[in-house]
């Protein structure tokens, strides 16, 4: 199911860039992913976890090969950090400066964080939580996946600038609009349905699996639309982005909070997204096409903090969390996120650059990398 959200980020990406640069972004994922496969099995995964695959099939196979099917997962979750940075570079990046940024992120930055928090590498988590009372929560990765690809996002779009035409000299902002509003709901649906994979099965034991996770991951998507729905004024794309800023939010306390939290959670992150990405595109004039950092970057870190505010047993959750940890926790995963961006994105600008030029960019990525358009023209 998680395998399959890369097919819902690569069609809403479809659905939102110009129709000059849809094959692009379908490649884009496709390849990505594959990328991030090698570098989370060779490199990344043992950053993370101290395990490594350097062994005989037969060693790998012990207990059915559960080691294997725990990489799998966890590399569908290192794969969507490049995922969701390639919406928001979309139309003007150069295809394999941003290939070797992928290679970079997932097998050096990502699983950094990752072992912090899950695997409780260099005393973070414990220091954590002598301080606080807890340590850090994050059940599903609103921070260690969603906000840290923000993040990167946001240096990486910083440091490209603005699509060519976006904004004029003296203010005026010029609209790109979506080539495919269907294909950009289709994404966002492929997402969603995926997502309770994404969350549930983030218990790694069928064992442990809990239907307040699916119910509350269910809270958050209706709580996201509806807000999005009312904040949006109707809009199809901030309405297709709704659930997906409510799962990224309840990601981290989807396993602590009641199923009302859940929903609080989800319509806070659906505004959040409204307002933020409207705010960042036409008063920040920051050209971020997808609007990754708002959805991923600012609903993510919004869930972090969230789980320390309705996981607490006062508020109806399971308890075991504490307002501070998870703020600190949030903190600690932005910081690394966008010091990880910018020297990952700005050591290979300063090497090759990151732009298409101005011409190919005009002609659009499909035709200036792929030689191909998705609708080509044929002579009858």
């Amino acid at each position: 199911m998680v395998l399959a959200m890369h097919a819902g980020f690569a069609f809403l990406e479809v659905g939102t860039v110009r129709s000059k640069n849809q094959v692009n972004a379908l490649v884009k994922i496709i390849t990505d992913f594959s990328a991030s496969t090698l570098a989370y099995f060779f490199i990344g995964y043992s950053i993370a976890y101290g395990i490594d695959f350097f062994d005989s099939a037969a060693k790998l196979n012990v207990n059915n090969g559960y080691e294997l099917v725990k990489f799998f997962f966890l590399l569908t979750f290192a794969a969507a950090i490049p995922a969701i940075i390639s919406g928001g570079i979309a139309e003007r990046a150069r295809f394999y400066p941003q290939l070797t940024a992928t290679v970079l992120l997932v097998a050096l930055v990502y699983p950094f964080f990752e072992g912090i928090v899950w695997n409780g590498n260099f005393g973070v988590q414990a220091w954590i939580e002598g301080t606080f009372g807890a340590g850090f929560h994050d059940f599903a990765g609103s921070i260690v996946v969603h906000a840290v690809g923000g993040w990167i996002a946001l240096a990486a779009v910083l440091l490209l600038g603005p699509r060519h035409g976006r904004y004029g000299k003296g203010g005026e902002i010029f609209a790109h609009p979506p080539s495919s509003i269907p294909f950009l709901a289709l994404g966002a649906w492929v997402l969603t349905v995926g997502w309770f994979g994404f969350n549930v099965m983030s218990a790694q034991k069928v064992a442990d699996v809990s239907g307040l996770v699916a119910v509350n991951s269910l809270m958050a998507m209706v709580g996201g639309v509806l807000a999005a729905l009312v904040a949006g004024r109707n809009d199809p794309g901030f309405i297709h982005n709704g659930p997906l800023a409510g799962l990224v939010a309840v990601c981290a306390g989807s396993d602590l909070m009641h199923p009302l939290g859940a929903l609080v959670t989800g319509a806070v992150a659906g505004i959040l997204f409204v307002w933020a990405f409207t705010f960042t595109q036409n008063r920040l004039k920051i050209d971020d096409v997808l609007g990754v950092w708002p959805l991923h970057g600012l609903c993510g870190a919004w869930g972090g903090i969230a789980a320390g505010i309705f996981g607490l047993e006062a508020l109806g959750g399971l308890g075991g969390v504490t307002f501070g940890a998870q703020l600190v926790g949030t903190l600690l995963g932005l910081a690394i996120a966008l010091a990880g961006g910018f020297v990952v994105y700005g050591a290979i600008k300063a090497a090759v650059g990151l732009r298409l030029d101005q011409e190919q960019e005009y002609q659009g990525a499909d035709l200036s990398i792929h030689k191909i358009s998705a609708t080509p023209e044929y002579e009858k």
